[in-house]
């Protein structure tokens, strides 16, 4: 089948492409991109005032299958990827049961590819149960798709379990992803320990919780030559810890997530468990110094941290709510509206972060809209206003620190392998 993009400002920074021009999609892949394309297509899209961009990858997210299929399941998680913009997901291991051999590796591939709205990539489990006392079968995961490891919602406390999780890593060519908080500093916290959980009266969780995490990773990854990422990094001595490491030559990367680039612990005033999160949301000047590690390439990617939870569970004292928020749908919308809007980043930079990066870090075959790759597309209206209604959301998470924002800039258009999976926003069931 052959798709006409026409007209669409291209924005592919794996190509240093910023230019008006039209795409052609044949058999899934990109075909060609020219100014003036002339083809027999089955459909032309008229993209007048959008932008064209290689579909978002989001390297950390929480589909909650198998086990917790009343807060998600793989339907429902990438039916709100693909209402976001995301053409890629790459699932935590967080599930009843955890993700920790090959058979559930390939029983959510199987599952994903059957129904899903996006491509679904599997992060498998550090150690057995992610309980930190026995290494996982990471060769066997790795032979059956798993791309990277880690023990997400747990740290790996052990330093010599991480150390050797590292070596065996290394050795099979994949990431090691590190869920980096102290878990002795943050057991007895629910925010983050400054000015406002004084004012508010909860216990909070110091910066340092995570500082002494990074240093420890950071000094593993030197040691071993392992690739370590750093997972969802939120304070200024992490960012610091990370910027020296790599400037060591250690192969240590890092991530953000959308809402520690744009939210304070501010947002857990009137004890909002929309806003109750791990790492938690941070003071203005630990935000500031996340944003600069974005800048200099410090923080590699952009990822959501999407976490639903049923509404039940979010619905109680502040202390007692579960971490995590949604995020898939949001996520570009906002950082366009609170970054990009604002010229605190430009798009390419932006979109390189989100998509080109991810893809390349973690070796997937989207996040580029070069000749051959697979069409995976978002088409994007950089002046559309909207704000943020979870009961649109398809998560069956509805609870997000961002009800209610009025955003400028939002995803008309999704397509995944060639074929469009939302449009006008409204998902396209197969």
């Amino acid at each position: 089948m052959k798709i006409l993009i026409k007209n669409g400002q291209i924005v592919d920074p794996s190509q240093s492409l910023n230019k008006k021009a039209d795409v052609l999609v044949e058999d899934g892949r990109i075909a060609q991109i020219a100014p003036q394309i002339s083809a027999a297509c089955e459909r032309v899209v008229d993209a007048s005032g959008l932008t064209v961009i290689p579909g978002l990858i989001d390297m950390h997210t929480h589909l909650r299958e198998p086990g917790f299929e009343g807060k998600e399941d793989i339907v429902s998680g990438t039916q709100a990827a693909a209402h976001g913009g995301v053409t890629t997901v790459a699932c935590m291991p967080n599930t009843q049961p955890v993700i920790d051999t090959s058979i559930i590796v390939s029983g959510i591939k199987a599952r994903a590819a059957q129904c899903g709205f996006a491509h679904v990539e599997v992060i498998g489990a550090i150690t057995k149960g992610s309980q930190g006392k026995e290494l996982a079968e990471m060769g066997d995961m790795a032979a059956h798709g798993a791309i990277a490891f880690s023990d997400d919602g747990h740290q790996v406390s052990s330093a010599r379990m991480f150390l050797l999780a590292a070596q065996y890593a290394k050795g099979l060519n994949k990431p090691l992803i590190s869920h980096a908080i102290d878990e002795e500093l943050n057991t007895q916290g629910f925010m983050h320990e400054g000015a406002v959980s004084a004012r508010l009266g909860i216990p909070g969780v110091s910066s340092v919780a995570e500082d002494i995490a990074v240093a420890r990773d950071c000094l593993i990854a030197q040691y071993t030559g392992a690739h370590v990422h750093i997972a969802h990094i939120s304070t200024q001595g992490a960012v610091d810890m990370v910027r020296y490491f790599k400037q060591q030559g250690v192969h240590v990367t890092a991530e953000a997530t959308v809402h520690h680039l744009t939210l304070t612990d501010e947002a857990c005033a009137g004890f909002n468990t929309a806003a109750k999160v791990s790492p938690p949301l941070r003071s203005a000047d630990h935000v500031q110094a996340v944003r600069n590690g974005l800048l200099d390439g410090t923080i590699d990617i952009i990822v959501t941290d999407h976490s639903p939870h049923a509404c039940e569970e979010k619905d109680v004292e502040f202390c007692y709510a579960p971490n995590g928020f949604t995020g898939l749908e949001t996520s570009l919308g906002v950082l366009l509206t609170d970054l990009y809007q604002t010229g605190v980043i430009d798009l390419p930079t932006l979109i390189n972060k989100m998509s080109c990066t991810p893809a390349r870090l973690f070796g997937l075959p989207g996040g580029t809209l070069k000749l051959g790759a697979p069409a995976d597309i978002a088409l994007v209206d950089l002046q559309r206003e909207w704000t943020v209604e979870s009961r649109r959301f398809y998560t069956r998470g509805k609870f997000t620190p961002f009800e209610g924002k009025k955003c400028k800039g939002q995803v008309i258009a999704t397509m995944l392998a060639g074929r469009f999976v939302m449009e006008n926003g409204e998902v396209i069931c197969k």
